[in-house]
């Protein structure tokens, strides 16, 4: 095991050098980004369609390639999906991440070529132990096994020399073949389908384990870790897993669920660390632990473009590169990647919190916010406004969402918020109360609206049942790792399902 590290601190300190350019020199590492992705497409159907053979500049690429989305992509996406390549991309393409999104039951089939796999999402799993084997050079991470909670795949129902699943299952399923030795539980028992199985059973091959480190989406890793004390009879995890010392989650805010790991682990010695990694790419990795931002990972084969949130839904929005965005802004981000999403808006919005280096937080989704009243409230405005009346009135919310309540010829609008608490309120309106005026604090359009109750009323709530949210993806087929709750939305249509169970 001393050999192993000492050969992975090696290629970690070359590694850091690499970083370490891109943090210096952005706007380059990004040029050079784009134009190896030009060309190496030029003889692509894209590519010949957009001419880029004769793209000399980012403003070139910038004019005469279009904003695309999945929807103005499915087209061509389907057509590989039945086996035609050379579409998007010049390599071949056999396997799709499958996601269904947050706010469409429709799901997306994201390709995945081997440069992604190689180049993107492998590279950002090593960085996540570059970069925090930086931080802890006395990290014993290999002294034990990984415990990584992924999804599953299938044939394609297109055709059966292709391949769709979870983003998890995909890259599982292309890992090379020592990696097995260094993970639990296997692959039959990981790739399963049937989520609520997959978890009785990973709960308890798992729990016999030495895991060092585990990795996941924070509200099914919750499942997971509450099954495992349960199998065990033990009080905490550490008890379970003694030697266990890092998190790495992604995927959905972490806030929420911080206070319930903390008792759940019971121990100081576990890292948190986040990373930012979709179907579509691996984009950021926490560089520093001791603060929430992460670091925007520039030479992944992506090349970003941002959109100024005021701007997004024009016509023709203004947008920028790397070198052009400022701090404290919010952003729309959109992607090349070297899977063949040409200028893709993903529908995620970030924030720079640090220019050179360039890092961000992830401020919510350009689809998901409430915008009933004009008071733009995003999902950022509401972590960070749950943290606080969670702090105030010593609770933890295991799960919410909430959406608007629509004005009436005899009632004002006002915001509905369904909660499922892990510990209650003692005092469920002075919980709302501090909420209302933490989100007032935040955002001044919540805060215009709300002035003496003129447009907004004060906040209804619910608090469900234990396990509600569960029932509620339960009965959606969406169980889970990569399916999500959604935090926020501009319609009913999730807490009137939600009520009714």
């Amino acid at each position: 095991m001393a050999i192993l590290n000492s050969i992975i601190n090696w290629l970690n300190i070359k590694r850091m050098s690499q970083i370490e350019l891109f943090r210096k020199y952005p706007v380059d590492v990004q040029l050079e980004t784009l134009y190896k992705l030009l060309k190496k497409n030029r003889e692509t159907e894209w590519g010949k369609n957009y001419g880029f053979n004769s793209i000399d500049t980012a403003s070139d690429f910038k004019n005469r390639v279009p904003l695309s989305d999945y929807n103005s992509l499915t087209p061509y996406i389907n057509r590989i999906r039945n086996c035609e390549q050379n579409i998007l991309w010049f390599s071949e393409i056999k396997w799709f991440a499958k996601s269904s999104g947050t706010t469409n039951d429709k799901s997306k089939f994201i390709p995945v070529s081997r440069e992604a796999l190689e180049d993107c999402h492998f590279k950002g799993g090593k960085d996540i132990i570059a970069l925090y084997s930086s931080q802890k050079p006395n990290y014993e991470l290999f002294k034990g096994k990984t415990l990584a909670l992924g999804g599953s795949h299938q044939v394609n129902d297109y055709n059966n020399a292709s391949y769709y699943g979870d983003l998890s299952a995909v890259l599982m399923q292309n890992l090379p073949f020592w990696a097995e030795f260094l993970r639990t539980p296997n692959l039959e028992i990981a790739l399963m389908d049937e989520w609520e199985s997959k978890i009785e059973k990973m709960a308890n091959v798992t729990s016999k384990e030495n895991v060092t480190n585990i990795a996941g989406v924070p509200s099914w890793m919750l499942v997971l870790m509450k099954r495992i004390l349960e199998i065990s009879g033990k009080s905490n995890i550490n008890e379970v897993w003694p030697n266990l010392e890092l998190f790495v989650h992604g995927g959905v805010s972490f806030t929420p669920y911080r206070e319930q790991f903390k008792k759940i682990f019971s121990s100081e010695k576990v890292n948190y660390l986040e990373t930012y990694n979709a179907s579509e790419g691996f984009f950021a990795i926490q560089d520093d632990l001791s603060k929430n931002d992460m670091l925007l990972m520039l030479d992944y084969g992506i090349y970003y473009e941002f959109i100024p949130i005021e701007d997004f839904g024009n016509e023709n929005p203004k947008v920028l590169n790397i070198g052009e965005v400022e701090i404290c802004k919010n952003y729309a981000i959109v992607i090349s990647t070297n899977a063949g999403l040409w200028r893709y808006v993903i529908g995620d919005t970030v924030k720079f919190t640090s220019l050179y280096p360039h890092k961000i937080v992830i401020t919510g989704r350009t689809k998901h916010f409430i915008n009933a009243f004009g008071e733009e409230l995003i999902i950022e405005n509401a972590e960070k406004a749950i943290k606080i009346a969670c702090e105030k009135t010593s609770t933890n919310i295991v799960e919410y969402t909430a959406g608007p309540v629509y004005m009436t010829e005899k009632s004002k609008g006002a915001h509905e918020w369904l909660f499922e608490f892990s510990v209650s309120p003692l005092n469920m309106e002075y919980f709302m109360e501090v909420l209302d005026n933490a989100l007032k604090s935040l955002n001044s359009d919540y805060e215009a609206k709300r002035y003496k109750n003129l447009s907004l009323d004060f906040p209804k709530y619910t608090i469900l049942k234990k396990g509600t949210f569960y029932k509620w993806l339960k009965n959606k087929g969406k169980l889970g790792g990569q399916h999500k709750i959604p935090r926020l939305a501009n319609h009913r249509e999730y807490i009137e399902e939600m009520l009714a169970i």
